[in-house]
């Protein structure tokens, strides 16, 4: 998948975790008050790092997950623009916006495996385990479209039967 689209926007991965059941994870946001502060693991991608590595390496570093099992991933980018109160804040750092490619993982693992201190920056404050269609509610305002557009994408793992599916190369 090509770089050259988007150049404003950051190449960024979000990942769906679903848990055997169907149910998805959630983290909320650390420091960041009010009700639109969960979210799915996400972040940036290294230059020259493949995007399913990266998925894997942020979703390790955000949650401490390693037991996985791929299972998809959005066929494009996903495109957003950060809001002006944002693209004026250091968070933005330049960009525009973000680009996403999502990747939706089955958990194999145990719950006891999930470290929100995994890494130096925590992400994460609290996690738990929410419906898919519910997400979108749950997500800042400016990216609820991008969760729309990711819960109808992967919402034939929500009702669990993802556990039966053969392995996937992503």
């Amino acid at each position: 998948m090509s770089d050259e689209r988007h150049p404003q926007h950051r190449p960024n991965v979000g990942i769906v975790l679903f848990h055997p059941d169907g149910r998805v994870w959630l983290g909320r946001r650390h420091g960041q008050p009010g009700p639109y502060n969960w979210q799915f693991p996400q972040g940036g991608v290294d230059r020259g790092e493949d995007l399913a590595a990266a998925a894997i390496r942020e979703l390790y570093e955000e949650t401490g997950v390693r037991s996985v099992t791929p299972l998809a991933r959005t066929e494009d980018w996903i495109v957003y623009d950060f809001p002006p109160e944002i693209a004026s804040k250091q968070i933005a750092r330049g960009w525009k916006g973000q680009k996403q490619v999502w990747f939706a993982f089955g958990f194999v693992g145990e719950e006891s495996e999930i470290n929100l201190t995994a890494h130096d920056q925590v992400e994460f404050d609290a996690w738990r385990w929410a419906a898919l269609d519910e997400t979108p509610e749950l997500i800042v305002p400016f990216k609820r479209a991008v969760y729309e557009q990711v819960a109808r994408t992967f919402d034939r793992f929500a009702r669990g039967d993802w556990r039966t599916a053969p392995e996937r190369d992503l």
